[in-house]
């Protein structure tokens, strides 16, 4: 499914591209216009679509699986929310009328290197907090916590904006994987490699926390440590997306309960790597959907997304109430 949709992914746009000519440059052997749309355009934006979807549908798993709640996502640390504070702040930044924010927001990398460090204030916090308190509901809430307080300092800068800053900051918080080049998607792929190997390390963890912190301990598992690197590993793989895309909702809460439609366990060591390739699968068929085929018109990610995560959501209650009512 994820080459399928991978290599449909690439082949459409607002250029037609013949069959035979796609085939060709797929094999290097095309070149020409065709050639430029393909490599320097959409493949960027399908490499993308596939790091930015295994990583969030991973840091989901972890989350959800930490905080034993289906409703967790990888946002729920507050990473996405410390990004989009710096952000907000940068690009809000003649409203701020802080001479030094305005000088740098005009780097090409400026938006990233906010964002990094937006989650990486965030992560700190997270860190010194998971040091400190043992129950996982806790960090949960505080985590929580954070996010809706960054969020309403957004919201007032928000309020002093002038118009033109506010819209691009809103063209920001609407998700985009199509304006990485190859740089941006070698550093996205170290990032996201390096959270991968993080939740590859914590698979006996993550089948324990699933029966509760006692029996984790029981069987030897150092919770605190496990904690910690499950927060780490979330923290690369949230923030190196949100870094490069902007914040992509929906893809990590849905797409660990889609997997468990169609992979009937629940050990970490084969649904790991299922949700891996169904978040991939995932935010390459909303790329592919969000493109309108036939039309020069792209709709923003995020409502894709959004359209695909909200009714998994909505079942995920109905369910749960059924359980209980059971």
């Amino acid at each position: 499914m994820v080459i399928s949709l991978f290599l449909v992914d690439v082949s459409m746009g607002s250029v037609s591209i013949p069959f035979i000519d796609f085939i060709q440059i797929m094999l290097g052997k095309g070149t020409g216009v065709y050639h430029d749309i393909i490599w320097k355009f959409r493949m960027p934006k399908a490499l993308t679509c596939a790091l930015a979807g295994s990583a969030l549908a991973t840091g989901g798993l972890m989350m959800q699986t930490m905080f034993r709640n289906p409703l967790a996502g990888p946002d729920v640390l507050g990473l996405s929310s410390g990004s989009s504070l710096l952000v907000s702040i940068l690009i809000l930044a003649n409203g701020t009328g802080i001479a030094i924010i305005q000088q740098f927001a005009s780097h090409p990398w400026s938006v990233a290197l906010a964002a990094s460090l937006g989650a990486s204030m965030v992560f700190m916090v997270i860190i010194l907090i998971a040091q400190r308190v043992r129950d996982n509901t806790a960090l949960l809430i505080i985590g929580l916590m954070i996010g809706a307080g960054t969020s309403s300092i957004v919201s007032v800068l928000q309020f002093t904006s002038q118009a033109n800053d506010l819209q691009l900051f809103l063209i920001w918080t609407l998700g985009s994987v199509g304006s990485a080049s190859w740089l941006e998607i070698q550093i996205l792929s170290l990032v996201v490699f390096s959270g991968l190997a993080f939740s590859l390390v914590s698979i006996k963890p993550l089948n324990a926390f699933l029966l509760g912190d006692s029996y984790a301990k029981s069987i030897g598992v150092n919770v605190k440590r496990s904690r910690i690197i499950i927060v780490i590993g979330t923290s690369l793989l949230v923030g190196g997306v949100t870094a490069f895309c902007g914040p992509i909702a929906f893809v990590g809460l849905a797409v660990p309960h889609l997997v468990r439609l169609i992979v009937k366990t629940n050990n970490h060591k084969v649904l790991l790597f299922s949700v891996m390739a169904g978040g991939a699968s995932l935010l390459l068929m909303c790329d592919i959907i969000s493109q309108l085929p036939g039309s020069a018109k792209i709709l923003p990610l995020n409502a894709v997304t959004s359209l695909v995560g909200a009714p998994v959501v909505i079942w995920l209650v109905i369910r749960q109430r059924k359980i209980t009512r059971g």
